[in-house]
Parts: structure tokens; C-alpha cells; sequence
């Protein structure tokens, strides 16, 4: 059977789930939790993502991201990918982590964004984890109100602003809205054709843009591709030091938009080399004096 065709375009909101296989966790400590939040944050870097709300259960997590780029597949792909190879390495075991692909609903972000990031946030309380989402520590809660500080991959800004220009009015108002949500029903009450939260325009408008996505999917890639430099190109001088060949895969990366998996079967690397290789050229560029 076929794969579901993923929606993207440019400023496509999602809240993206993914569970581990056979609903066993894939935390199993706090270092776990810290690396797949240090990957999600190198993949928002480089794929120009913005993150609404996170949490980080124990068998599951919850991600709202909003793709300027339209580009969620390949970030996605590449953040279960290597988080299941290091946690596989660490904790000494082999076979799949995660249950199938992740789900990604889209969501209409001007009606549904506050309610599904509230819901996000909520999982850990209806769960009974916990009684208050601030003792939560792995959700985005606590950075937006104000109990810690804010990870640099997390934007608080559209939420707190929907309540208040004015920032302790705007945190006040959000955790009002947060707790008094406990008992509301889920938004996802309200999904429609199996993927989409939103008004019927929207959903029109999503239904349209698959319909043309299929048309472009008959299109070769290569006719898509039109002036993107080929991987012979990128590459074409054969005995190429290190250096350079690392600088060259992150140019095919980040500026080409070529996969870690088509660079890797290209230069007979492993993806999670090429993962690495990129992610440490943006850590160089994080660090270069403006």
C-alpha cells in the first residue's frame, strides 16, 4: 500500500506525534530527553522551523511547528532517525523505536493554534502525571510563563501576544487559559478528513493544494529540480580533502535540499555521518562573530 501523501507548503502548521513501537517508551532518561530536544533544536536551526509547544512524555511526544519553508518531511524524518540511533547505541538494544512514521495533523492556525498548544501542554495532568503542568519539567509550559528559561529553539511570542501586549498580563491570561482547558474536549474532536483542524475554507483550500501536489508528484524530479546543481557537480572534484568534502555535504544539505540519504549513498557514507557532519557545520556558523 501506498504512503499517505504528507501536505506541506510554506507556513503549514502541524502538531506532530510519533509513539514508540509496541507502545513502549522511548525516554528512559533524562539524557534521553535532552537529546531529542538538542536534535529538534539543530533541525528548527537549519530547516528554518519555529516551535509553538512541545511535551515530552514517556512513550510518545508532542510537537507544534510551524514550517515557514514548507519543508517538514525531511527535518522529521532525519530527528527520529538519529534519535533512534543513539538511543538505540545507549541503552544497548536493536530493532525499531518508534511505532511507523510520526502523524502530523495540520492545523489552521489563527482558530486552533492556542487550543491545540494548550492541549500539548495538558498531557502530562490529564495523564495524571503530574497535577499542575508547571511540574511538569518536558513541556514548553514552564519557558512561557516564565519559571525557566526560554530554550532557544521555542517561540513564545504568538501565544503570549494572542492575550497581551504586555508581558505578565499575557503569561497571567495564558495560565488561566491553560488550567480552566483541563476538562474541555480534545481539539482533535474536531479533525476532518483524518489529518486537518480548521474552519471548512481552510479545509478546502487544503483539499485543493492536495490535488495539485499530486499533479507536481507526476512531474520528474529532475524537471522540479531545474537549476539545482547535481550531486556530480557539488562533488566533482574526486580527490577532495576532508574539509572541503564536509563543506560540500553541507552545501548539498542546507542549500541543495538534497537528503542526508541521497548524500550518503552518493559518497558511500552513513546518514547519521552525514547528519553529524552537517549539524557541526551549523554549530560553526552559530559561533562566527557577526
Amino acid at each position: 500500500m501506498a504512503r499517505a501523501l504528507r501536505i506541506e507548503y510554506p507556513g503549514a502548521l502541524y502538531h506532530i506525534t510519533a509513539r514508540g513501537n509496541e507502545k513502549r517508551d522511548i525516554f528512559l532518561t533524562d539524557q534521553d530527553r535532552l537529546l531529542i530536544l538538542d536534535l529538534l533544536s539543530k533541525i528548527i536551526k537549519r530547516d528554518n522551523w519555529l516551535c509553538h509547544a512541545y511535551c515530552l512524555m514517556n512513550n510518545h511526544y508532542h510537537f507544534l511547528i510551524e514550517t515557514p519553508d514548507g519543508n517538514l518531511s525531511a527535518g522529521m524524518k532525519s530527528l527520529n532517525s538519529d534519535y533512534a540511533q543513539k538511543f538505540n547505541k545507549e541503552h544497548n538494544r536493536v530493532g525499531h523505536l518508534f511505532q511507523g512514521r510520526f502523524k502530523a495533523f495540520i492545523i489552521e492556525k489563527e482558530f486552533y493554534l492556542l487550543n491545540v498548544a494548550r492541549y500539548v501542554v495538558l498531557n502530562p495532568v490529564r495523564a495524571s502525571f503530574v497535577n499542575d503542568p508547571k511540574d511538569w519539567q518536558w513541556s514548553s509550559y514552564r519557558a512561557t510563563v516564565g519559571l525557566e528559561s526560554t530554550p532557544k529553539f521555542l517561540t513564545k511570542d504568538y501565544i503570549l501576544r494572542s492575550f497581551s501586549n504586555y508581558y505578565v498580563k499575557a503569561k497571567n491570561r495564558y495560565q488561566n487559559f491553560v488550567t480552566g482547558g483541563l476538562y474541555e474536549p480534545s481539539p482533535f474532536e474536531k479533525i476532518k478528513e483524518g489529518i486537518v483542524l480548521g474552519s471548512d475554507e481552510f479545509i478546502n483550500k487544503i483539499q485543493k493544494f492536495s490535488k495539485d501536489k499530486e499533479k507536481i508528484k507526476e512531474i520528474p524530479i529532475k524537471e522540479r529540480m531545474v537549476g539545482r546543481k547535481s550531486l556530480e557537480e557539488i562533488f566533482k572534484t574526486a580527490d577532495l580533502d576532508k574539509k572541503k568534502r564536509d563543506l560540500a555535504i553541507a552545501s548539498a544539505r542546507l542549500n541543495g535540499g538534497y537528503s542526508n540519504s541521497e548524500i550518503g549513498r552518493f559518497l558511500n557514507l552513513h546518514n547519521s555521518t552525514i547528519s553529524r557532519i552537517v549539524d557541526k557545520k551549523c554549530r560553526i556558523q552559530d559561533t562566527t562573530p557577526l
